[in-house]
């Protein structure tokens, strides 16, 4: 098989829709030959070979609403057919710019989606949008859903008129590094003691700085979380004004801003902490794969309730907690609980470690990816299985 995906971007600031194209190309490299089309974050065009699969990205103009302007996209992408002769595409959506350049591709090239989440926050141009949306969905040879409430929770996705072609297929890490990383106990106990927590507790956030993390919820929080302290790891527009609000409410050294931390260091920063938050507080956060890294390494995890995959993965009581969006006295109540509660910690860390490893492996992942593809192709089909929608509403029911 040869697959063209097409996945958004490509550089240092790696979000979680990036994280999971690298960590399925990277499975998928001893079964299929696999091509990454991205928009590049200037006007130069780039090939990059990651010893895995290559990556393409094309000349962009900047970002509008999101997204990338990249005029040649639709052009490589044909070009790239050409060459390549690809059995099928497989898009990550939202992503107009990767929807209008796989438009460009001959019909005979079968269509693949993963539905990452529904577009949220450009309400207006969605109303525009919408109707070309629907035709790709409607046009697809399968919709890839990393967890049953994305189909239940999207106001989206029902567009779609032949919804068996919906299939449940759950994101999934490499959890060998964060196994490694438990092993060198010196250097969890030096990383913890170099941010202050060598004696109080320690909860972790991390992630890009932008408006549906929610992480001014979290900073507002530590004012009522008297006996621990709070390291905030990534960037992004919003770093400076997080800081300025940490500073104008007195936190001081209880919260410290580490900055973008590099994959290899991660998993460290896991292991020193007690605790981890994802405070989003949009369903634009629909999964959180900082969620199954947190609990690849025992540690409970503070979520808010989205009504989405989040607390798919998350579940409430039983691998951590999980609160109202947008407030801080919530976040603070649920921190509070676990800081000051090692056994609580334990308890729910280890439940997590175990569904992590259970639920969302990356060779489940890779299986079940393939699966689609060889069904799209009409290959081994009676290795197919495939949750109906009807069956995901009920898990989901069944688990409130």
């Amino acid at each position: 098989m040869r697959i063209l995906h097409f996945g958004r971007f490509y550089n240092d600031s790696f979000g979680g829709l990036e994280r999971h194209v690298d960590a399925l190309l990277r499975g998928l490299k001893s079964h299929c030959e696999a091509d990454n089309l991205v928009a590049h974050d200037h006007w130069a065009r780039t090939v990059i070979s990651t010893g895995s699969y290559t990556v393409y990205k094309t000349p962009s103009l900047g970002k509008v609403a999101g997204t990338a302007l990249c005029p040649t996209m639709p052009w490589l992408a044909r070009a790239l057919h050409r060459e390549r002769g690809y059995d099928l595409v497989h898009l990550h959506l939202p992503d107009p710019m990767a929807h209008l350049a796989a438009a460009f591709l001959p019909g005979s090239v079968k269509r693949v989606i993963t539905w990452h989440s529904d577009i949220v926050r450009q309400k207006r141009l969605l109303k525009l949008y919408r109707p070309f949306l629907g035709a790709l969905l409607n046009r697809a040879d399968a919709i890839i859903v990393p967890t049953p409430a994305h189909i239940s929770s999207s106001s989206q996705l029902g567009v779609c008129r032949r919804p068996e072609r919906y299939h449940v297929v759950p994101f999934g890490i490499e959890y060998g590094v964060f196994d490694k990383a438990a092993q060198q106990h010196q250097r969890i106990a030096d990383l913890k003691a170099s941010l202050g927590g060598d004696k109080v507790p320690v909860l972790f956030a991390v992630g890009r700085h932008v408006y549906y993390k929610g992480f001014e919820y979290l900073i507002r929080a530590m004012i009522h979380v008297p006996q621990g302290i709070l390291v905030v790891g990534g960037d992004g527009p919003l770093t400076s004004d997080l800081r300025a609000m940490s500073t104008s409410l007195g936190l001081g050294a209880r919260v410290r801003f580490v900055g973008r931390i590099p994959d290899a260091e991660l998993p460290f920063y896991y292991h020193a902490c007690d605790a981890f938050c994802m405070p989003s507080v949009a369903p634009a956060e629909a999964f959180g794969l900082v969620q199954l890294e947190a609990m690849a390494c025992g540690k409970p995890v503070v979520c808010c309730e989205l009504h989405n995959g989040v607390t798919y993965v998350n579940r409430d009581g039983e691998t951590g907690l999980v609160v109202p969006p947008r407030d801080p006295q919530a976040l603070a109540a649920a921190i509070n609980k676990l800081l000051g509660n090692p056994a609580l910690r334990q308890r729910l860390g280890e439940r997590g470690r175990n569904r992590a490893r259970t639920e969302f492996s990356l060779d489940a992942m890779v299986a079940g990816t393939l699966a689609v593809y060889e069904r799209v192709l009409g290959r081994d089909a009676e290795a197919w299985t495939h949750a109906r929608p009807e069956d995901d509403r009920a898990q989901v029911a069944a688990r409130q």
